[in-house]
């Protein structure tokens, strides 16, 4: 009899232990290296520093100086070179994810998961295939373009907010960052926790419009730079949202088997009061403070929580990684490698180089081309819109701008260790040509197989949809 029981206890822990996690896959928008609690005390962000410091922060995970790319990355696990979309992606252009591309919703659907998202789409709705629920999706509510007030969801004189298809206009007037916690959490307490869920949230916050409840500024007294005041404010509203919805998963007893990933989507802008101190530059440039993320992973499965991992990450890991995380199967072909052992039994990263982008548009503000490979770095060309070691307390306009004219080809030359100079403060290309040597030819390697950046104008069709459709943005124009 002992034994009898003792076989249906093993069994029981091989089943939970088999049981695939729930996914939980938060990205701020523009958050910077140190606007968070974790590395800035100035900063108030309790419930994601709890939950950061009880999983893996990461040191050197990268991501795509600008917003498209990242998310393009986030959901296909190809580089932007190999899929068009090294720019932005501002809206009423015939452009989108190309529609080949299997996505991270669509693999992790084949092995049973409930897939949700909610917030900033951001990869092209020309067509309705291109939209969330085309691409993997059970629901969507969020907006399509780049960003738009917080509060009437406007963008570009028209309102961009969508519940699945449907225009949603009862919204209007409320906060984004409530709106999106209101329905995640929904999702979360009429899910059945048997079932696998995967929930993608990429939040509005901390992107401009600088906006956000007054409750929230408030809470920084001592900063006397108004707009840094709520900027610091939005972060914080982000981080109460945080907390209510992993309380929600607490509530519904999915957080102990819940896997969650945290990451901004670039480098903060430092324009709008963003804070990449001390790695250099910001948004729109290849420098450290665009590209470097700040992020963690923690829950299910993290063997070895409370540390920080100074391994090589790339954003086009995040969609093996987590299905590697899952159980499910990998895509072939992917430029993303499954770092998932790596994490969670805190072992040595199967990354040993990046591109962090190649882009040979006429007029980019994502900067040329750049490649790590070990600790070295090499830039060629142009690095991007914003230059400099800011604070947000002291920045001007007249001091972070490199250079407004665009100079083509790969011209001028930047070589940086990384291990010994991670703010790019020295320049050592003149010192080690060998170096230079290699790298360039590995980027040129690389260029082989480079895909042009497909960013076309602007396609006068997209505003006359959206007057029929009740002056609102909508999908049929290409």
């Amino acid at each position: 009899m002992r034994f009898l029981v003792a076989a249906i206890l093993l069994m029981h822990v091989s089943l939970i232990s088999a049981k695939r996690p729930h996914i939980l896959f938060i990205v701020a928008d523009d958050l910077g290296w140190n606007d968070v609690g974790f590395r800035n005390p100035d900063m108030f962000t309790p419930n994601i520093d709890k939950i950061a410091h009880q999983g893996v922060i990461f040191e050197s995970a990268y991501v795509l100086p600008v917003c498209s790319p990242s998310r393009s990355t986030f959901m296909s696990g190809m580089y932007p070179y190999h899929t068009g979309l090294q720019h932005i992606v501002i809206g009423d252009q015939k452009v989108c994810l190309p529609l080949h591309l299997r996505t991270l919703p669509q693999q992790l659907k084949e092995v049973g998961y409930a897939t949700h998202a909610v917030g900033k789409w951001h990869l092209g709705f020309c067509n309705w295939n291109c939209t969330p629920t085309y691409r993997g999706f059970d629901s969507y509510l969020g907006y399509y373009h780049s960003q738009e007030d917080y509060y009437s969801h406007v963008q570009g004189g028209y309102l961009d907010f969508n519940d699945g298809e449907r225009v949603a206009r009862e919204f209007n007037g409320q906060y984004s960052t409530y709106v999106y916690t209101n329905r995640t959490t929904n999702i979360i307490e009429a899910h059945d926790p048997d079932v696998p869920l995967f929930m993608y949230l990429p939040y509005q916050n901390v992107h401009y419009p600088i906006q956000v409840p007054e409750k929230y500024s408030n809470m920084y007294p001592h900063v006397f730079n108004e707009g840094r005041k709520k900027f610091s404010g939005m972060v914080s509203a982000l981080d109460e949202a945080f907390g209510n919805i992993t309380n929600a998963l607490f509530n519904k007893g999915m957080l102990d088997n819940t896997l969650i990933l945290f990451t901004t989507d670039n480098g903060a802008e430092v324009f709008m009061y963003g804070d990449n101190y001390p790695l250099r530059g910001g948004k729109h440039t290849l420098w450290e403070g665009g590209t470097r993320g700040t992020s963690f992973m923690a829950g299910a499965g993290i063997t070895q929580p409370g540390i920080h991992y100074n391994g090589l990450i790339h954003s086009v890991d995040w969609m093996p990684t987590l299905l590697g995380a899952a159980g499910a199967p990998q895509l072939p072909g992917l430029d993303g490698v499954n770092q998932w052992d790596s994490i969670r039994l805190n072992q040595q990263s199967k990354r040993t180089e990046f591109i962090y982008n190649l882009d040979d548009f006429p007029i980019p503000t994502q900067g040329h081309a750049g490649i790590r490979v070990g600790d070295w770095k090499l830039l060629l060309g142009y690095p991007g819109q914003t230059d400099g070691w800011t604070k947000p307390m002291n920045q001007t306009k007249d001091t972070l701008l490199l250079n407004n004219i665009y100079f083509a080809g790969d011209t001028p030359t930047y070589l940086f260790n990384i291990a010994d100079d991670p703010n790019e403060y020295n320049n050592m290309a003149d010192k080690r040509p060998d170096i230079v040597g290699k790298l360039t030819a590995r980027i040129n390697e690389y260029r082989l197989t480079y895909v042009a950046a497909n960013y076309p104008p602007p396609d006068p069709q997209a505003r006359e949809v959206a007057k029929k459709n009740g002056n609102a943005w909508a999908p049929g124009w290409c």
